[in-house]
């Protein structure tokens, strides 16, 4: 029999699995019908014998072939249920099943839908998927890395050693194994063997949980059928709605820089303090309440989320991703964050999540350089490094890339549960010259500088969402002219539902920052983004970018002295407010934090215990109550006929008046904005119709920290013409304040006719 034995045994075959090259084990290793039974080979660094387990027989031991190589001849014409007991060198036994003993499991099908870049639910596939082989539980393992000589599952379940579970190329570049055995919890990585020989442990890119940082290996984990979802009022709602327009006022925020555990310090005798705990995080499942709470008191719609994508540094803010499909461990677990998401939106709160599809970072377990040759990146760095960020850039031409990121977005909205995805720059994927001077780039086939594979994978990305999930917002930010990034895909736009609008954030705070003494000179900067307002559906944002590096917090911003900066700043979101377009905050900017933000601690809460903050935040609380209680403020964002400019050249004055409107006019609005800090009385203004005007808010008040130049009384409009208008109205016009109107009409007056005689 051992002559026999030794008669089965292909030496070069062999030596490729010792010397760990052997990119298809199941040629070799397990169990294989041949003319004398069934041919069972294992390969067990460290181990002095092998045993072969058949139930109802006798252990069986294996012939050491070649060291800790071994091989057996078993008496049956079928393959029979069996196991292996391994005795180490430390005489340490183990029982376990043979990896090499299970079938494939992944459709050839799967493998060509994912090669041709349109398998949307891939990370289904790819990845490590607890699951039963022939009734036997396991982990079946699969990453795709085309260049590979060679990829092992490695972890501490089998000592780190890539010699003990290399996987099984398939078509395609796909690596695949099914570890009988394994449980959720455990650690893994994918070690690659690269041409050259040389050894590189990777993150699984389609690993659904990670290490807390700075570690870095992924976490066989379970995402399926773990949260039992309640918020199924929401997602009724939500399809419901999809279609119409509603109001739309997004607090972003970083969960950990919105409110976090304090550090533990302690102070000797001396008073000398020591830092024995730095500051934690919350989980994921308190940041629940404690968001929710906040949001929902202040009145936001939706919250968006900065990248909760896995990721090593705290300082990139989550927009350096390593774990596309893994909510970051700093917080919790995958279940943790499905936690987040239900909870709000069983507050009636959206969830919209950052997404960064535009780059992502060189480090070593992550994406870059992943099989060894550039894979999720382009090949030459003239397209696929972004030279002042540092990162690496998507190759959106190759199928499997951009399906990769594809079916990401549609993992965090079906299986998350998640509202919409925010795109982060998005003109740098337009623009083949982003960032790069003369020579630095590679033109298109046409010689243009438009990334034509980006601009494909943006309409593709888009319009399957559409397909898929019509009810969810795909939100870029894009901060150059593009034409039509909301427009249809059908008419050759882009297929976003919503861009930032940077322009308006750019001129609007260059405005708000000077002296009120010289905006005079810069009016032009309040009116213009009105010229485009219709060009594109837009959310007006004062974001996080905003209020980092130097540049200020939104009330350091502000001219003047301490009244007069809060006056500016309440003028400043009123202005926002009842301009077209959704809105977008960031946190503490509501309570006009002095401080900007920093990711390495909470929001300073205790501000609101100074009087001046928590009148602001009052005023905020009001001002989001009233956006979402006027149709007018939203009802017709992006149609022309929703706005009305009533006076717009009193530069002199700082003065802007203007309408927002709805179908019905007895629902008009009249917004009275001044931009200096000098009262108005008996100001006189045109008036869209004859009427009866109402202010229903003013900066101004008392309540809000104003002086309280306020209209008190309903003023009834006369027929004197004013601003073009025929009918006016006489106000005070509050010094850096905002004034809104409510305007009834009424029946135009009956003429007099003389008598009949």
């Amino acid at each position: 029999m051992e002559d026999k034995l030794f008669g089965y045994m292909q030496w070069p075959e062999i030596e490729a699995i010792i010397y760990s090259e052997h990119d298809r084990p199941k040629q070799i290793l397990g169990p294989h019908k041949v003319e004398d039974g069934v041919l069972v080979q294992a390969y067990f660094p460290g181990a002095v014998s092998c045993e072969v387990l058949v139930k109802g027989r006798e252990p069986m031991m294996m012939k050491a072939v070649d060291s800790e190589y071994f091989a057996q001849i078993l008496p049956d014409a079928d393959i029979p249920d069996y196991m292996y007991q391994v005795t180490y060198g430390d005489g340490h036994v183990v029982k376990c099943r043979d990896a090499y003993a299970f079938p494939a499991t992944i459709p050839e099908e799967d493998i060509k839908k994912f090669q041709a870049g349109i398998h949307y639910e891939i990370y289904k596939v790819l990845g490590a998927h607890p699951m039963r082989i022939r009734g036997i539980k396991g982990v079946r393992f699969a990453v795709w890395a085309p260049d590979a000589m060679r990829v092992s599952v490695v972890g501490d379940f089998n000592q780190w050693d890539g010699r003990r579970h290399p996987m099984q190329r398939r078509e395609g570049g796909i690596h695949e194994l099914f570890i009988p055995g394994l449980k959720e919890g455990e650690l893994y990585k994918y070690e690659i063997k690269l041409k050259g020989d040389t050894v590189v442990l990777k993150s699984d890119p389609y690993g659904t949980l990670m290490q807390k940082r700075p570690d870095n290996a992924s976490v066989i984990y379970n995402i399926y059928r773990k949260h039992q979802w309640q918020d199924e009022v929401w997602m009724k709602q939500r399809k419901k709605d999809s279609t119409k327009e509603k109001p739309e006022f997004i607090y972003e925020l970083h969960l950990a820089g919105f409110m976090r555990p304090d550090a533990v310090i302690e102070t000797d005798d001396e008073g000398h303090e020591t830092v024995v705990q730095e500051a934690g995080f919350y989980n994921y499942r308190e940041l629940a309440y404690k968001v929710a709470d906040y949001v929902k008191d202040m009145g936001y719609t939706h919250v968006e989320l900065m990248p909760v994508m896995e990721h090593p540094l705290d300082e990139s803010w989550g927009y350096q991703v390593t774990g596309y499909y893994a909510p970051t461990s700093r917080y919790g677990t995958p279940e943790d964050f499905m936690y987040f998401v239900d909870y709000l939106h069983q507050k009636d709160i959206g969830v919209i999540l950052d997404w960064v599809p535009a780059h992502f970072p060189r480090d070593l377990n992550g994406l870059a350089r992943f099989d060894g040759a550039p894979l999720y990146e382009h090949p030459d760095p003239r397209r696929g490094e972004h030279p002042h960020w540092g990162t690496l850039i998507f190759n959106y031409g190759r199928k499997e890339v951009s399906n990769f990121l594809i079916a990401n977005a549609m993992y965090w909205v079906e299986q998350y549960h998640v509202d919409g995805l925010r795109m982060d720059a998005v003109a740098s994927m337009l623009y083949l010259d982003y960032g790069r001077q003369d020579g630095e780039w590679l033109p298109n086939m046409y010689g243009g500088r438009e990334h034509l594979e980006a601009i494909e994978f943006l309409k593709h990305l888009n319009s399957m969402m559409k397909k898929r999930n019509p009810e969810v917002q795909m939100i870029a930010e894009e901060s150059t002219a593009w034409p039509m990034v909301t427009g249809d895909v059908e008419d050759d736009g882009l297929g976003f539902d919503l861009k930032w609008n940077m322009g308006w954030m750019n001129d609007f705070l260059g405005y708000m920052s000077l002296d009120p003494l010289f905006r005079k000179g810069a009016y032009g900067q309040l009116l213009f983004s009105m010229v485009y307002a219709y060009s594109e559906k837009f959310i007006l944002v004062l974001s996080h970018d905003e209020v980092v590096h130097g540049k200020g917090s939104m009330i350091q911003k502000m001219p003047g002295e301490n009244p007069d900066k809060f006056s500016n700043l309440r003028l400043a979101y009123g202005f926002m407010v009842c301009h077209p377009g959704k809105k977008l905050l960031f946190m503490g900017q509501d309570y006009a934090q002095f401080t900007e933000f920093n990711e390495g601690r909470s929001l300073e809460w205790f501000m609101l215990d100074f009087d001046l903050h928590k009148k602001m935040q009052d005023y905020m609380r009001e001002l989001i109550h009233l956006y979402k209680e006027y149709p007018a403020l939203y009802a017709l964002d992006d149609e022309p006929e929703g706005f009305t400019w009533i006076n717009n050249i009193s530069a002199d004055e700082s003065i802007v008046v203007f309408t927002r409107n709805t179908e019905k006019k007895d629902e008009t609005l009249m917004v009275v904005c001044n931009f200096t800090p000098v009262v108005r009385k008996n100001y006189k203004i045109g008036v869209p119709f004859r009427g009866k005007y109402k202010e229903i808010f003013n900066s101004d008040h008392e309540k809000f920290g104003g002086a309280g130049n306020v209209n008190p009384r309903l003023k009834q409009s006369k027929a004197e013409e004013c601003d073009g208008m025929d009918d006016s109205v006489k106000i005070t016009v509050p010094p850096l304040g905002i004034s809104i109107f409510k305007c009834t009409p009424l029946a135009p007056a009956r003429k007099k006719t003389g008598k009949a005689r």
